[in-house]
């Protein structure tokens, strides 16, 4: 362990092989909280996409009982469980980031529709927990509560949003870190972690990975790790998201991803990831996950981050 000034707070890499353009499909939107779908009777509309993740599980509460479902790759999922108007579903480790699975679910009454297709699609890092499915009206009560939740999620995108145009309009370099108070009497102590196993066949290298922490007045602070990355593939290469993941699956929010250009083939990039942190807060071994957001681009899954 060692200390740097907090000019060196810096972020964590994302590793990512990139493939041809033809080939490329953007992930989708994740969202958090219940989900609610409306599905239609007449024209088909665009098969709703839901985020999974290995070994979590998803939920999804239909408005009418369910007759059977198929799932396609049903031998890759621990639990596919049917009970009245509800299936339950967890995936194994056999998917893979990025990869997409057809459910089909048939309706019991007969009722337009009388069948509806989801795409199950394996995010790097996020889950859709829970799904609401209707095939009428949304009732007063769930409309009410989809409201509440969009209000919710709107307030934190403005307490986010001014916190980051606080920052941004104010001082940089040390005084910056003293503004904020993040900069306390141990200053920014840093730690360089191991690498881990480098496969021939990925496209970016890992040079050094440092994690920082500054400790600040009143319990504030940050957390940051830093990532050099060189690109050894052939096309420019640029990060999407990351996400620190603990032991229990426990995800660290609040991240920011810092890297201004993509980096090109053959050259070195820094990359960060930073986000708020108390003196106790993010401690215990975290995981980096860094992907680039579209199918075949891959994924780089960093073990052993902790922070000083």
């Amino acid at each position: 362990m060692f200390a740097l000034s907090s000019s060196a707070l810096l972020g964590l890499a994302l590793l990512a092989a990139p493939v041809e353009a033809t080939e490329r499909v953007p992930l989708p939107t994740c969202e958090a909280g219940t989900r609610y779908i409306e599905l239609t009777a007449g024209t088909p509309s665009k098969t709703p996409e839901v985020c999974i993740r290995p070994e979590l599980s998803l939920t999804l509460f239909f408005d009418a009982k369910l007759a059977r479902v198929e799932v396609e790759g049903r031998e890759r999922f621990r639990r596919v469980k049917v009970v009245d108007d509800t299936l339950a579903l967890v995936a194994s480790e056999a998917l893979h980031d990025g990869e997409r699975v057809p459910v089909t679910v048939y309706f019991e009454d007969g009722a337009a529709p009388v069948s509806a297709t989801f795409m199950l699609v394996v995010h790097p890092s996020q889950a859709e927990r829970q799904v609401e499915v209707s095939r009428h009206e949304r009732t007063l009560a769930s409309l009410r509560q989809g409201e509440q939740q969009a209000r919710a999620e709107a307030q934190q995108c403005r307490e986010e949003k001014a916190r980051l145009q606080a920052e941004c309009s104010g001082q940089g370099g040390l005084t910056g870190f003293i503004a904020n108070e993040w900069m306390g009497e141990k200053g920014v102590i840093a730690r360089r972690l191991p690498m881990g196993a480098e496969r021939p066949e990925d496209s970016l290298a890992v040079w050094t990975v440092i994690s920082y922490r500054a400790v600040g007045p009143k319990g504030r602070g940050r957390v940051a790790v830093e990532v050099m990355l060189r690109n050894r593939g052939t096309v420019a290469w640029r990060p999407k998201g990351a996400a620190l993941v603990g032991s229990k699956r426990e995800e660290l929010t609040g991240l920011t991803v810092w890297l201004l250009e993509p980096i090109p083939p053959g050259e070195l990039g820094r990359i960060v990831v930073e986000l708020d942190a108390t003196e106790s807060e993010a401690r215990g071994t975290y995981t980096l996950n860094l992907w680039a957001g579209e199918t075949g681009a891959g994924g780089v899954n960093l073990d052993g981050v902790t922070f000083p």
